[in-house]
């Protein structure tokens, strides 16, 4: 095969992923496209590209003959953005979440299912050097039956929600816990699971302007999986926090695994038979064996192992790692837990027409 034509849109987010893509030997970068011409300009000269291969109309950018398509752009794009790409059969890798309403994650289903290309959800967090350890304790039983599990992420953006001059962005749009696939993904992927009922509570907003729903302080939702399992999810953009936080935990009948309070690079564990108590052990984000270039796309080497799995996934032509049902079964229960905090906590039936339930 040639090399995959890459396009990337949305060059805020894009341009980690471009370092990742310019050093896979079976892709190049074609095109950029972003409504920042100052942006598209200092990036075209960085990935040696053309005035011609840069453009602001995403239209005239994925007709431009792209393979590829990388979308870094806001929530609220990825719907259209992304039916546009796969109904020209274009592959998308797209950020999270899928889509910022039900209809609209409906609809990239659909467009999904009628295109030849592939779909996958650029869920980092699943790629992180310890998410792929804590599988293999759960596949070798170490655990026991898993009955309990949490994630929580705080990590205060209130200047990308209200700019400094006090400009409304697109994220006063986004309730805290739309944005749950950084928890909720590895937790379902150490599970092999996904939600079927969930709640929410969170209502209040008293750190920053009432701006809309991205404004609440924090959020917390309780999921239920098809398995019966627990699963508890914090959730804040605004509550003030430094370092900004990223935690999991997981209890099953034979033990616990979770991060440590303060930091995510720390961890502690207690497996029934295997240990004598508490065992504390450091939880690498990034592969402790990485090269300089692999950690080029940021987030230590989550990108890395992110892109090329999915170029892997094109060449090869397998079902992406994180396909469209698992990138739903990231993205619902959230929209789902926030539209139960808003009706007085109750449960709700999380939509499951993707896996035809």
């Amino acid at each position: 095969m040639d090399k995959l034509r890459v396009g990337m849109v949305g060059i805020g987010r894009g341009t980690a992923y471009g370092r990742v893509i310019t050093n896979n030997p079976h892709t190049e970068i074609t095109a950029l496209c972003d409504f920042d011409t100052e942006k598209l300009a200092a990036n075209a000269e960085f990935f040696g590209l053309k005035d011609t291969q840069c453009f602001t109309n995403y239209d005239d950018f994925i007709n431009s003959g792209l393979d590829l398509v990388i979308l870094g752009t806001p929530i609220p794009y990825h719907e259209e953005q992304v039916i546009k790409a796969l109904d020209m059969n274009i592959n998308v890798l797209c950020e999270v979440t899928a889509a910022d309403s039900v209809k609209g994650c409906e609809n990239i289903y659909e467009a999904v299912k009628r295109s030849k290309a592939k779909y996958m959800l650029a869920e980092n967090c699943n790629y992180m050097h310890f998410v792929l350890e804590w599988k293999d304790y759960v596949d070798k039983g170490y655990l026991g039956h898993i009955h309990y599990a949490e994630g929580e992420y705080v990590h205060e953006i209130r200047d990308r929600v209200i700019d400094k001059t006090g400009k409304e962005l697109w994220r006063t749009k986004r309730a805290p816990l739309h944005y749950c696939s950084h928890s909720l993904g590895p937790i379902l992927y150490w599970l092999d699971d996904y939600v079927v009922k969930a709640t929410g509570s969170g209502k209040s907003i008293n750190i920053i302007e009432p701006v809309g729903v991205g404004a609440i302080d924090m959020q917390c939702a309780l999921f239920e999986t098809a398995k019966g399992v627990t699963i508890r999810l914090l959730r804040s953009s605004v509550s003030p926090r430094n370092p900004a936080w990223c935690g999991y935990a997981m209890y099953g009948s034979k033990g616990y695994i979770e991060t440590d309070n303060y930091t995510s690079d720390r961890a502690r564990r207690y497996f029934e038979g295997m240990d004598s108590g508490c065992v504390n052990f450091t939880n690498y984000a990034s592969d402790p064996t990485a090269s300089a270039a692999m950690e080029a796309g940021g987030h230590g080497t989550c990108e890395y192992y992110l892109i090329n799995t999915f170029i892997d996934d094109i060449r090869y032509d397998r079902k992406p790692a994180i396909d469209i049902v698992k990138a739903l079964d990231m993205t619902l229960p959230g929209l789902i837990a926030h539209e139960a905090a808003m009706k007085g906590n109750v449960w709700l039936d999380v939509p499951l027409f993707y896996r035809g339930l």
